[in-house]
């Protein structure tokens, strides 16, 4: 059985529109994940450990006012299109489209004002919460009034998030939740210790502003090789990486798949990600640097963190080679991601 409590946490500054953020908890006998309808925000997730004490997990702040500010995008789900658009620019049926940039010479994440900054319209399931909104023709330069909805369910050890989306124009469109994960429990200092793998033969190199070179390069005899578990720390030393925030290519097929499992050895926490999705982009929080305060006050210093981001390949909509990213009128975009947590 999963618990659904509803409720108030705060109000939105005026000058962000003002409205009333509600935050939604989920509670199974092994999960609680507390929700704001900000952004589709996870602010806290708890899981148990091996002795069944409880820990956070995710990255976040106590208080409305952290998500107001600006941050990293903990917890969010982001969109119309997650991760970088090159330039901000694409063109569909002959036009130019422009969007926002607001990463170097890119657009990430959706633009100045993205999903992860508005007020959606939440609606309580028996085991868990639906969120809805209408983003207008033109908002942060894309094209159509794309209906959107996101739903997170928990069901013991799961939680779902199912994204669905229906244009009136053809608009690109990629959903993913941006949490950020500690299995240690969220303030510990990095993730060097956890052991991740991905079920991925290939992965995108990028260029110097992070955007997709364009060739789809085996991971076999390099550093981006998880297909077998790794100690994190270890391999960044081991293959001289900096931190990883790279789009690693999923096999191509419509059915859940598991493709990426983390275990934290002394806590015994595992995590496993199943999706839908063509890619899932790896980030080890490179670019936390201990000037965020989040929760009890904790400072979140490099590599506190990772990120798996279920989502289409960066910049799909300006290489026709990449997955289809587009969304016709007529059509519903409906992908699917699992986190599953249990012990070792």
């Amino acid at each position: 059985m999963t618990a659904v409590l509803r409720e108030a946490f705060g109000r939105m500054p005026a000058e962000q529109g003002g409205g009333e953020v509600e935050k939604f908890v989920l509670q199974s006998d092994s999960v609680k994940v507390e929700i704001l309808s900000l952004g589709c925000i996870i602010t806290a997730l708890e899981t148990k450990d091996r002795d069944g004490k409880f820990s956070d997990i995710v990255l976040g702040f106590d208080t409305l006012e952290g998500y107001t500010r600006k941050h990293p995008f903990f917890g969010a789900v982001v969109g119309r299109v997650a991760n970088r658009i090159a330039k901000g620019r694409f063109t569909l049926d002959g036009k130019e489209y422009q969007l926002f940039l607001n990463n170097g010479p890119n657009s990430l994440h959706g633009g100045a004002k993205g999903f992860d900054k508005v007020l959606w319209s939440p609606e309580v399931l028996p085991d868990g919460v639906r969120f809805f909104r209408l983003s207008p023709d033109g908002e942060e330069g894309y094209p159509g009034d794309l209906k959107v909805w996101v739903t997170y369910t928990l069901s013991g050890r799961q939680l779902a998030i199912n994204y669905r989306a229906q244009s009136s124009k053809t608009t690109p469109i990629s959903l993913t939740n941006h949490a950020y994960f500690n299995l240690a429990g969220q303030g510990s200092p990095d993730v060097y210790d956890h052991e991740i793998s991905i079920e991925a033969d290939s992965y995108l190199p990028v260029d110097d502003t992070k955007i997709p070179t364009g060739e789809v390069a085996a991971v076999q005899g390099t550093g981006f090789d998880l297909r077998q578990p790794v100690e994190l720390g270890r391999h960044l030393q081991k293959f001289h990486l900096d931190g990883f925030d790279h789009n690693f290519c999923l096999q191509q097929v419509q059915s859940p798949r598991l493709v990426a499992r983390v275990c934290h050895r002394p806590t015994g926490r595992t995590m496993e990600v199943h999706t839908t999705q063509p890619g899932i982009q790896f980030y080890t929080g490179n670019n936390l640097d201990g000037s965020l305060k989040g929760k009890g006050g904790i400072t979140y210093p490099k590599h506190s963190a990772f990120c798996l981001e279920t989502q289409n390949w960066p910049d799909a909509v300006n290489k026709p080679h990449f997955p289809n990213v587009l969304l016709h009128p007529g059509e519903e975009y409906n992908s699917t991601t699992w986190l599953v947590f249990n012990t070792a």
